[in-house]
């Protein structure tokens, strides 16, 4: 079943479902983060979960390298039982190769082995400033000031709710994740000193479809559909685990890899929606820099011909 599911994804690979297993309890309704890490990124995904306190699906890569395996084994085994919220909430799907990031196959593990019905997938850098987890789940009391008719088009995977990301412009100021805004009301005078901006606003079309003037005036409780959408558009978003379609496994490496992913699920219908009470900030860190350039210069190939064949094949 796995070779069949996983079928774009590079080979041989030995793909571990529920290594560990979430002992608490699964509300369906509610959201749960979907993401990935390696094996030098367990402390910043502690404070993910510590932070979140929901249901987390995580596909954790080990590189298939002798005792490496082991020790990577030891410390995740030392996480999980020495934290009771990792615990509770994480279920831990393990992937073992020599392959380096295989950014889409790895969301869709955690995608595809996620228990409830909403995912968000998300980035493992990014600290969740504000209470997404029972949004579905509130929306279904008649009382709720959230739009009815919105959330009803989340159920029925016509519909992605798209959390704004934001960065400190101060290197330092954004590692200090602690002093980090918890409120709106909190972030916008920070937003107004230039303290911090979109997330990566140097490269605008990965999130100024998000209209981020709107979202510093929009009234509390306000939702509204991104209206200039293009291809290059990678927010972080919630929507039903099940119907849209799944990352495309042929990215490997920086650039494009999560831009096809929401590009497909545009094409299949799904329209953007911002949740203007709602957002997250970036926890700086260093960059591999070469990495990254060389293979952004590889996926933008990449990502021109899958455009390509996506639309002809959305259109016959």
């Amino acid at each position: 079943m796995l070779t069949k599911a996983f079928a774009g994804s590079m080979r041989p690979s030995n793909i571990i479902p529920y290594f560990y297993r979430a002992q608490g309890a699964m509300d369906e309704e509610q959201v749960t983060v979907a993401t990935l890490i390696t094996s030098n990124r367990f402390e910043v995904f502690e404070r993910l979960v510590e932070k979140y306190q929901g249901p987390v699906s995580v596909t954790v890569h080990i590189k298939d390298m002798g005792e490496h395996v082991q020790v990577v084994l030891d410390t995740l085994h030392k996480m999980y039982t020495s934290s009771p919220l990792v615990a509770t909430y994480v279920d831990v799907h393990l992937v073992v190769d020599n392959f380096d990031r295989q950014f889409n196959t790895w969301r869709n593990i955690a995608r595809m082995f996620a228990r409830t019905q909403y995912i968000m997938m998300l980035d493992i850098d990014f600290y969740p400033c504000t209470d997404f987890r029972n949004l579905l789940k509130q929306g279904r009391n008649p009382d709720s000031p959230v739009n009815q008719t919105m959330l009803e088009m989340v159920r029925d995977g016509r519909a992605a709710l798209v959390i704004p990301a934001f960065e400190y412009r101060d290197f330092e100021a954004g590692r200090r994740y602690r002093d980090f805004p918890t409120k709106k009301t909190g972030l916008l005078p920070l937003t107004k000193n230039k303290k911090i901006t979109m997330f990566h606003a140097s490269w605008g079309p990965g999130h100024n479809s998000s209209d981020y003037d709107r979202f510093y005036t929009s009234p509390p409780g306000e939702i509204y559909k991104v209206i200039q959408y293009q291809s290059a558009y990678e927010p972080y978003v919630i929507f039903k685990r099940d119907g849209p379609p799944v990352c495309d496994e042929r990215f490997v490496g920086y650039g494009g890899n999560k831009a096809a992913c929401l590009f497909e699920m545009y094409l299949a219908g799904v329209s953007y929606y911002v949740l203007a009470d709602h957002f997250m900030i970036h926890q700086n860190h260093l960059y591999e820099e070469t990495a990254r350039r060389n293979e952004r210069n590889h996926n933008r190939k990449v990502y021109a011909d899958f455009k390509e064949e996506t639309c002809i094949r959305c259109v016959t």
